[in-house]
């Protein structure tokens, strides 16, 4: 539990400092701060002008309407709600989407520290198709969700929250996740598309409240956002050269955070090998001897079957094949334990293996909080943790499978793009293993240099940061794949 809780104070304390992601370790674990690489923000030539105002001159009795010439297929919608923080100012709304089909929804929390000068961040859970509503009240949102009925308003205060030191979104994507929604039964299956409506989303915001313009933005995620953030940092950079050559606004894009996330397939099966059957994450194997040998004859076929029919060509149907047989082999002894997927050191408990998502829904699908939300009334009755109409979209164009999304990370790293990869060490799902196998072997202009760098202990875990400062992976002892979750109801005495 003491490596949890530094982990939080650690995040906080380096990670969302104004100079996010610009930070070197010291060999007591300390860590020191230097000047970050920026994207200019500015405007020339004919460009137009941006609609300027002040978020709070933005009203809580109805939403507000924002568009944006740059941006003819989009508008947002916002409102001002006291939601789960009384100290700072709060917003909810809807970037919408396609002439008004789409409806993508959304909470801002600005800072408790300096609002005008903080740096932005916009966090988006994985899944895909998993509510960021989860990662607001399960980990590191201003509050969280009250599982023992102490408080009166269903929530309970989050020392931790990551708004302690920046502005922070937490963002329902692709439409049908949470409370977005759709009019036509339009759906999103790929990671590509989703980035579009990112981009839109996010500069519309920088554009109309000029109060943010050119602040930092840092792109943070967990999970199935390993595949998400890469790809929508990218479409923010590629963007952001397009609007400069046009004389446009660019988004000051500094890093992306990614929490126990699955990026490179290649090392998915290898990794939860050695989490099952290793001392990767606890003192002893808790997989059976039986289990393990069968697991280690069949992975090399695993891999020789992925690299066939998904990484070295892409074929659908084989590389489907391959999957399922990967799964067969090397997954069904896991899921068969009972163990928590995300914390093989806990039982799996309810939806998601955790009892708090249950009392998170029922919170949601109460009339007064969707009331205080301004959920609109066309979105899902029932308020869903993760969307299997989602999922099943994404898994159709074979998502996961068939890009390289490494390759998105390698090239943000070229241009300059700090990526911070943390990584619980008792997760299965999305494990530390996996994650530091696929980083090892990135293509990358500090491939060589990174090889040649040491892991270093830090207070809740090991280290590793490349020479030029610009990757840095961090694991962190005792937590799981929800990083934050255990972290606050330990400080809560729990």
């Amino acid at each position: 539990m003491f490596a949890c809780m530094n982990v939080v104070l650690w995040l906080s304390a380096v990670v969302f400092l104004t100079q996010v992601a610009a930070f070197h370790y010291e060999a007591d674990g300390q860590v020191t701060l230097k000047s970050p690489l920026s994207v200019a923000y500015g405007t020339s030539g004919n460009a137009p002008e941006p609609v300027s105002r002040l978020l709070s001159s933005i009203g809580s009795d109805a939403f507000t309407t924002l568009s944006h010439p740059r941006f003819p297929n989009h508008s947002v919608r916002v409102k001002q709600t006291h939601f789960c923080d009384p100290t700072v100012n709060v917003y909810t709304g809807y970037l919408d989407v396609a002439a008004g089909s789409k409806h993508l929804f959304f909470y801002f929390f600005e800072s408790r520290r300096d609002p005008a000068k903080d740096d932005v961040i916009m966090w988006i859970n994985g899944g895909p198709g998993c509510s960021s509503s989860m990662g607001l009240l399960m980990e590191l949102g201003p509050c969280n969700i009250d599982i023992n009925n102490v408080s009166s308003n269903g929530t309970v205060w989050n020392l931790y929250g990551w708004n302690e030191e920046a502005n922070i979104f937490f963002l329902d994507q692709p439409v049908g996740v949470g409370f977005s929604y759709t009019d036509y039964g339009e759906s999103v299956g790929t990671t590509e598309a989703a980035a579009k409506d990112v981009h839109a989303f996010i500069s519309i915001f920088f554009e109309t409240f000029t109060q943010f313009a050119g602040r930092p933005l840092h792109l943070a995620g967990e999970s199935y956002g390993g595949r998400y953030l890469p790809v929508f940092a990218s479409e923010i950079w590629d963007q952001n050269i397009i609007a400069q050559a046009q004389g446009q606004p660019t988004i000051n894009l500094q890093s992306v955070l990614i929490g126990n996330g699955i990026t490179d397939i290649s090392t998915l099966y290898p990794g939860r090998y050695e989490v099952e059957c290793s001392t990767a994450s606890l003192d002893v194997p808790f997989q059976s001897i039986t289990t393990c040998v069968r697991m280690k004859t069949a992975l090399p076929r695993c891999q020789k079957a992925l690299r066939e029919s998904c990484i070295d060509t892409f074929d659908a149907m084989n590389c489907q094949a391959a999957v399922n047989f990967c799964d067969s082999e090397l997954s069904t002894g896991m899921w068969a334990s009972g163990r928590n997927v995300y914390d093989i050191s806990k039982p799996c408990e309810g939806e998601l293996c955790y009892k708090e998502v249950a009392v998170i829904k029922a919170y949601l699908d109460q009339p007064s909080t969707r009331e205080l939300l301004g959920v609109s009334p066309s979105a899902p009755t029932n308020f869903s943790s993760c969307s299997s109409n989602v999922g099943t979209a994404f898994a159709s164009h074979m998502d996961k499978w068939a890009v390289h999304t490494q390759d998105y990370v390698a090239n943000l790293l070229e241009r300059g793009v700090r990526v911070l990869l943390y990584a619980g060490t008792l997760d299965w799902q999305c494990n530390w293993v996996a994650n530091a196998m696929w980083v090892d072997k990135l293509e990358w202009s500090g491939q060589n240099g990174w090889k040649d760098v040491e892991w270093r202990e830090w207070k809740g875990g090991k280290v590793k940061e490349s020479k030029e400062g610009l990757l840095v992976f961090a694991t962190v002892n005792g937590a799981g794949h929800m990083m934050s979750l255990p972290c606050v109801y330990g400080l809560a005495g729990h």
